[in-house]
C-alpha cells in the first residue's frame, strides 16, 4: 500500500488538564517523538502487516532526518518521500490531559510541497499499490490528484478527512472507497451533529449519498458506525481498556484497517483487527510509540 500523506515532529506536553484561552499551565511531562498522520498510518501498516511505501516531503533538518531514519528502520519504501530546500519538517504541538483527551496545533512546513505534480511523478508507485491512504494535513489538490489517480488504476482508495475544517468539494466523494472520518469530521462533513451512534448513522448515510462507497464513522470509545455498500449499517462497539492517551488512535485504526484489506480480508474483519489494534494503541503514551505491531493483536 502507499500512504500519500503528512509527517511531522510532535511536540507532546502532559497536563492536568487542557488550557482555557489566554491560561498558562504547569505541565508535567514533555516527549518529542515522530507522527504526522501520513506517517502514523504508515508506521501503523508496516507494523501490522503491510508492504508500505510513504509519499510526502519532509525538510532538510534534523527533524526530518529523524523521521526518514524511523520510517526506514519500519522497512517502510521511502523513495518518494521529498525533502524540501527551503521549508521546515512539519511539526504538531500537542496537549494531553489527565483524562487522556487531547489538543492538536498544526504547522504544515514541507508538507505543504506535496503537490499534484509530486503525485503525478510517482503514478508508477501508486500502480504498484493495492490500497492508495490519504488524509487532509496536505494541500488538498494534491489529495485529490492521489485519489483520483487511484481511481483511475482502480486501487482501493481510502480518505481520512483529518483535519476538516470545511465540507468536502462533491467531485471528491465518488474517488472514495472508504471515508473514514471521526464523529467531529463526519459532523462537518454532513453538516449533522454527531453525539450518538444514531447520529452516526445519519451522518453516515448522508456521505454515503454524497458518493463514498463505504463510510465508517469512528467514535472513540463507543466504537465505530459502519456503513458498508450493499448493507444496512452496523454500530460496532470498541474493546473497553483504559485509555492512557488516545492521540494515534484514529491512525491505527485506519493503518490497521488498510493492512488487512491489502491482505486480502473481507472488510468487516478489517475493521474488527483495526479496532484490536487502537485499543491496544491508546493503552501507551505517544503517537508511533504506541503503535503495536501484528503480532500483539489478539486473534
Amino acid at each position: 500500500m502507499v500512504v500519500v500523506g503528512s509527517l511531522n515532529m510532535d511536540l507532546v506536553a502532559r497536563a492536568p488538564r487542557l488550557p482555557k484561552p489566554g491560561e498558562t499551565l504547569a505541565g508535567h511531562a514533555f516527549a518529542q517523538v515522530p507522527g504526522g498522520k501520513g506517517g502514523n498510518q504508515a508506521v501503523a501498516a508496516a507494523r501490522l502487516g503491510a508492504r508500505v511505501a510513504m509519499l510526502g516531503c519532509v525538510g532538510g533538518d534534523a527533524n526530518g532526518a529523524i523521521l526518514r531514519r524511523g520510517l526506514e528502520a519500519e522497512s517502510i519504501d521511502c523513495a518518494a518521500l521529498g525533502t524540501s530546500a527551503s521549508a521546515p519538517t512539519g511539526v504538531a504541538l500537542i496537549i494531553v490531559d489527565d483524562a487522556s483527551q487531547n489538543a492538536i496545533v498544526i504547522v504544515a512546513g514541507s508538507n505543504a510541497e506535496v503537490t499534484p505534480e509530486t503525485v503525478a511523478r510517482h503514478e508508477a508507485l501508486l500502480a504498484t499499490a493495492d490500497v492508495i491512504v490519504c488524509q487532509l494535513e496536505t494541500p488538498p489538490d494534491a489529495v485529490r490528484a492521489a485519489l483520483a489517480a487511484g481511481r483511475r488504476l482502480r486501487k482501493t482508495t481510502i480518505l481520512n478527512p483529518a483535519p476538516a475544517a470545511s465540507a468536502l468539494p462533491d467531485d471528491w466523494f465518488p474517488l472514495i472507497d472508504y471515508l473514514i472520518p471521526n464523529e467531529l469530521e463526519a459532523a462537518t462533513l454532513a453538516g449533522i451533529g454527531i453525539a450518538t451512534p444514531d447520529d452516526a448513522r445519519r451522518a453516515a448515510a448522508a456521505l454515503r449519498q454524497k458518493g463514498a462507497r463505504n463510510v465508517i464513522v469512528t467514535l472513540g470509545s463507543q466504537g465505530v458506525y459502519a456503513l458498508l455498500e450493499g448493507g444496512e449499517g452496523e454500530h460496532l462497539r470498541a474493546p473497553a481498556v483504559k485509555a492512557i492517551d488516545t492521540t494515534a488512535a484514529g491512525d491505527t485504526f485506519i493503518g490497521g484497517f488498510a493492512a488487512e484489506l491489502a491482505r486480502g480480508s473481507a472488510v468487516s474483519a478489517a475493521i474488527a483487527f483495526g479496532q484490536r489494534a487502537a485499543a491496544l494503541a491508546v493503552t501507551r503514551e505517544g503517537a508511533q510509540p504506541s503503535i503495536p505491531q501484528r503480532s500483539e493483536i489478539s486473534a
